[in-house]
C-alpha cells in the first residue's frame, strides 16, 4: 500500500506499525524483553488504589502518557465500602481487554471491517477457599468463560478465526492458562 491509498478497512490499528515493530524486534531480541509495572496502595479497609505509569521495554525506560489508575474493593456483602471493581474483576476486564484489543488488529490486519466487538467475560468462583471456610476449595477461579459478540464484514468462519489468533497472541489468556512464577516479598 503507497502512503496515498487509504485502507480498505479502518478499525484504528495501525497494522503496518506493528508489522514494522515485529521485524524490528525479531532482528533486535533484547529490545523485546520488557517489564510491565504496576504499583497498589491500601487505601482503607479492602480499597487499594493501582496506578500504572512506567513500564521498560525497547532497550530502555518507557512512559505512559498518562498514569492511569484502578481502584480496587470488595462490595457491601463482604463489610467493605464497595469502591471498585474486586481484584478477581479486574483480572476479568484485563482478559476481555486483552482478547478485544486482539479482534481489532486481526481483523485489520485481515482486511476485516468491525462494526462492533462485545466480550462478556464470566469466572466461576467458590469464594469458600478464599474466606478460610473450607481449606480443600482453591483460591482461583474453577472455570472463566469469553463470549463475544461481533458484527464484522466476514463469515462467522472468519470471525472464529479471528478471534482464535487473538486468543493465540493474547499474553493475559497464556498467563492464565499457563503456569507463571510470581515471588512474593517483603521488606
Amino acid at each position: 500500500m503507497t502512503s496515498t491509498e487509504s485502507p480498505a478497512v479502518d478499525n484504528g490499528v495501525n497494522v503496518g506499525a506493528l508489522l514494522d515493530a515485529r521485524a524490528a524486534l525479531s532482528d533486535a531480541p533484547a529490545g523485546a524483553q520488557f517489564q510491565w509495572r504496576a504499583e497498589t496502595e491500601w487505601l482503607k479497609g479492602t480499597h487499594s488504589r493501582g496506578t500504572v505509569k512506567t513500564f521498560h521495554g525497547l532497550g530502555g525506560e518507557q512512559e505512559h502518557i498518562s498514569t492511569f489508575t484502578f481502584d480496587a474493593d470488595h462490595p457491601e456483602h463482604f463489610a467493605a465500602e464497595d469502591q471498585g471493581a474486586t481484584p478477581v474483576e479486574i483480572v476479568l476486564v484485563g482478559l476481555g481487554a486483552c482478547l478485544t484489543g486482539g479482534v481489532a488488529s486481526v481483523a485489520q490486519l485481515r482486511n476485516i471491517q468491525l462494526r462492533s466487538v462485545k466480550a462478556t467475560i464470566t469466572g466461576e468462583h467458590d469464594i469458600l477457599g478464599i474466606l478460610g471456610a473450607d481449606p480443600e476449595v482453591p483460591n482461583r477461579f474453577k472455570s472463566i468463560k469469553v463470549h463475544f459478540d461481533i458484527d464484522a464484514d466476514a463469515t462467522p468462519d472468519e470471525i472464529a478465526a479471528v478471534v482464535a489468533q487473538s486468543q493465540k497472541r493474547s499474553a493475559v489468556y497464556d498467563s492464565l492458562t499457563n503456569p507463571v512464577a510470581v515471588a512474593v516479598d517483603v521488606n
